[in-house]
Parts: structure tokens; C-alpha cells; sequence
């Protein structure tokens, strides 16, 4: 007697029907009914050849959702991932760093002034900037 244990826990699938798990065995039920629906549809328009197509092409969407894992996603997951990343986040990030101290050196050299209290004006406008 054998007893298959994974070595991974969360491997781990729960067969319902026929060793299908239920995602699948929906995703399945699916597909099926979709095949149906499309064969009944277009069988007095088109040859067994191209209905046979339809159908595989109909039935091809639910069967990726229910058996089809990509990097541990599901089908679902893996499309919310993709808007996300790629319709909702902006492409050009823009960084633009700003050097206060850089700024204030060259405010009091265009106004004239000294600069020995420069880190004190920047600590005020560092506090400043944070509280608002």
C-alpha cells in the first residue's frame, strides 16, 4: 500500500469528481455547456469542420480558467495582476529629486547672504514641508 504524500502543503488539491478539483470540475461544466450552446447555434450554418473548430475555440477560454496556473496564479488572479500592472500603473515614473541644500545656497548667494545658518534654515523648511 501506498499513500502519496506532497512535499509542498499547499500543493495539496482536494479531488471532488473524478479526480478533478471543484475550480476545475466548474470550469469543466463550463466548457461543456458552452460547446453545446455553440454547436446548436451554428450547426445549420457551417460544415462539421468548422463547427468542430467553433466549438474547441468556444471551450477553450473555460478550460484555461479552471486547469492553467501561471507562476501560481489562477486565471482570475493573473488577470487582475496584469490590468494592474500594466493598464492602471503608469508606464513613465518620473523621480525628480530636490536638493535643498542646493536651492538654498543658491537663494542667499542671489540674495548676497552668508551661508552659516544653513542648516538651520534647513531644518525649518524640512519641518515645515513634513507638517503640511
Amino acid at each position: 500500500m501506498e499513500i502519496k504524500i506532497n512535499k509542498e502543503i499547499r500543493d495539496y488539491t482536494e479531488n471532488v469528481y473524478f479526480g478533478l478539483s471543484l475550480r476545475q470540475f466548474i470550469c469543466s461544466c463550463l466548457a461543456c455547456i458552452a460547446t453545446l450552446i455553440i454547436y446548436f447555434s451554428f450547426k445549420k450554418y457551417f460544415n462539421i469542420d468548422i463547427l468542430s473548430w467553433l466549438c474547441i475555440l468556444g471551450a477553450l477560454p473555460f478550460a484555461l480558467m479552471g486547469f492553467v496556473k501561471y507562476n501560481g496564479l489562477t486565471a482570475e488572479e493573473f488577470l487582475l495582476a496584469f490590468i494592474r500592472s500594466e493598464i492602471l500603473t503608469p508606464r513613465h515614473l518620473c523621480f525628480n529629486p530636490k536638493n535643498l541644500y542646493y536651492e538654498l545656497i543658491k537663494n542667499k548667494e542671489s540674495k548676497g547672504e552668508n551661508n552659516e545658518n544653513i542648516f538651520k534654515i534647513i531644518k525649518k523648511r524640512q519641518r515645515r514641508d513634513n507638517s503640511s
